[in-house]
């Protein structure tokens, strides 16, 4: 599960809206170890105070599935995680975000990741492969 969820380009995040339902987003992502760091980036957007953020900051449970779809149904898998988010602002862990990003998507390599950088510590990890 974790050498898919390594390998893998994008996932989609849950988060827990103040009403209590979910709010989903695609994203990527980079895995070191037990958690998922993601960035809020560059691309466009209504706001930089987004309301996956303002989620995590009322409830930091969140959840994360990472598949691939392809014709070939024998190849068809899942991995659904579960954890907890924190914003990371500053620090040694977060440059270390940084970087993994980076390495992993060349896009991160020519903007500046200024903004809220997340790491999520996944607790639970659930799979499941047609073969």
């Amino acid at each position: 599960m974790r050498r898919r969820v390594a390998t893998s380009r994008s996932g989609t995040l849950a988060t827990i809206g103040d009403d209590g339902t979910s709010h989903l987003v695609p994203f990527v992502f980079a895995l070191k170890g037990e958690t998922l760091y993601w960035a809020v980036d560059q691309k466009p957007k209504r706001s930089k105070e987004l309301l996956r953020l303002r989620n995590i900051r009322r409830n930091p449970r969140v959840g994360v599935l990472v598949d691939t779809y392809v014709d070939d149904w024998s190849l068809l898998w899942w991995v659904r995680m579960r954890g907890t988010a924190r914003i990371l602002t500053e620090g040694d862990e977060r440059e270390r975000a940084v970087n993994a990003l980076r390495g992993k998507y060349p896009q991160y390599r020519e903007q500046p990741l200024e903004d809220a950088v997340v790491a999520i510590d996944v607790e639970e990890w659930v799979g499941w492969s047609a073969t």
